[in-house]
This record gives C-alpha cells, sequence and structure tokens, in this order.
C-alpha cells in the first residue's frame, strides 16, 4: 500500500519573512505511516485544488491567533499576533477537504481555526475571559502531562484511547468558546475548557488543543491519534 500523502499547514514567521516547521508533526506522521509535505501558503481557490488531488489528509498546524473579525468580533488587546494569510488559506482548505472528505486533524490553533470557520466562537484569552485554576499554557518541556481531560463517552477519541480521562500537554492562551453546530466534543478539561473535537458523519475530522506532536515520542496515546489519522487517510 501506498504512503498517504499528507498536506501540512506551514508555520508563518513574520519577522524572518519565512514559512517553517516542526518537525514533530512530519516525524509523527512519518511514524504512523504516512508521509507530509508542508503546503505553500496558497489562497486561491484553484491552486488549493490542484494541492489537494495530491494529498490523502490535511494537518492544520499551531501557530497564531485565529482573527477575532471571522467570528465577529472586535480584537481584544489581549489577542495575539494574527496572520490574515493563513486564516484565508486554512478557510479555503478545510472547505474543500471536508468537501472531498479528506481526512482533517487539526492541532491547537488548527483546533480553533476548525470551531471558527464552522461557525464558531473562541476566547481570545483564557486567563483574562475565562480564568481557572487549569493550566493550559504550560512551560517547557512540552513533552510532559500540564492538566488532565474527561473523554466524552461514545466518541471516537473514548473509543480509541480506552478509558475515561488522559493527561495532556496544554499550551495555549485561546480556545473554544460556542461550539460550531457541526462538531461535537470529545474530551473537556475540569475548568470545562473544550480539548477535541470530531465532525460526526466524516471519515476523519478531529481537532485537539493539545500538542502530541511534542508528546508522541513519550506517549503512546499521541502516537496513537496520530495512527488513526494516517489511517483515515488512507494508510495502515
Amino acid at each position: 500500500m501506498k504512503k498517504p500523502v499528507i498536506g501540512i499547514v506551514p508555520l508563518v514567521d513574520a519577522g524572518r519573512d519565512s514559512l517553517w516547521m516542526l518537525p514533530g508533526y512530519m516525524d509523527a506522521i512519518a511514524h504512523a505511516g504516512g508521509l507530509g509535505v508542508m503546503l505553500p501558503l496558497a489562497e486561491d481557490g484553484a491552486d488549493i485544488r490542484r494541492l489537494l488531488e495530491g494529498c490523502n489528509g490535511v494537518l492544520l498546524t499551531g501557530g497564531h491567533d485565529v482573527s477575532p473579525a471571522l467570528y465577529g468580533q472586535e480584537v481584544l488587546p489581549v489577542c495575539g499576533e494574527l496572520c490574515p494569510a493563513r486564516d484565508r488559506m486554512e478557510g479555503e482548505l478545510l472547505r474543500q477537504a471536508i468537501d472531498r472528505d479528506l481526512a482533517v486533524l487539526g492541532i491547537c490553533r488548527g483546533m480553533q481555526f476548525m470551531n471558527v470557520a464552522l461557525g464558531g466562537t473562541l476566547y481570545q484569552d483564557l486567563p483574562t475571559q475565562r480564568p481557572s485554576d487549569c493550566d493550559h499554557h504550560m512551560a517547557a518541556p512540552y513533552d510532559r502531562e500540564a492538566h488532565r481531560a474527561s473523554l466524552v463517552r461514545g466518541t471516537p477519541l473514548a473509543e480509541l484511547l480506552g478509558g475515561d480521562e488522559m493527561g495532556m500537554n496544554s499550551c495555549h492562551h485561546q480556545a473554544v468558546r460556542d461550539l460550531a453546530p457541526q462538531l461535537a466534543p470529545m474530551a473537556l478539561a475540569p475548568d470545562g475548557v473544550t480539548e477535541a473535537v470530531y465532525m460526526p458523519g466524516k471519515r476523519f475530522v478531529w481537532g485537539v488543543q493539545w500538542h502530541p506532536e511534542f508528546s508522541w515520542r513519550v506517549d503512546k496515546r499521541s502516537r496513537k491519534i496520530f495512527a488513526a489519522f494516517v489511517a483515515g487517510c488512507g494508510g495502515e
């Protein structure tokens, strides 16, 4: 069987005028039997359609904050750096990927963007808009547990991992506020923040708020998530 090709959204460094990639995304995909390819920062619908012709799945990575304009809010001072070009690219990329029923995995910002693109909203900054004792913004090293979360019974993530809860490496300051109508929760933090989502009725459209790309070498649950994603892309 040919390895499925997975298009990975690039990380953007405006200061260095560069696109780049964390090796953890590609290494975890490769370990699970896939072939990760960093995509260009394309915005044109025809260009993205052409790119997706060569992909079996899409990985929406972490990075910049999602623009509040996309969910009808003004930018607050606590909102972080934005990247409009990436927002535009991911909006078209996600729409086409879902229309083609390609497998999609969103990590951190990727899950947040998925929620916004499908009609949900975000907290622009958890510490000021939804403060709690739960550590959502851990310090390095990032391959350890920051907090635990409850798995929603009957969801694909709970069936994959087993048990009622799991630990996760959490590093974010934005989070799902109003969940998009097409998404359902798969994991919840102790303070109620949504930690994982999926789109029922699709082959594989998942979002996770934590960072399995940092923990996959030491955490079998992270490896299982990447394995399930690659399998959803048509891999073994």
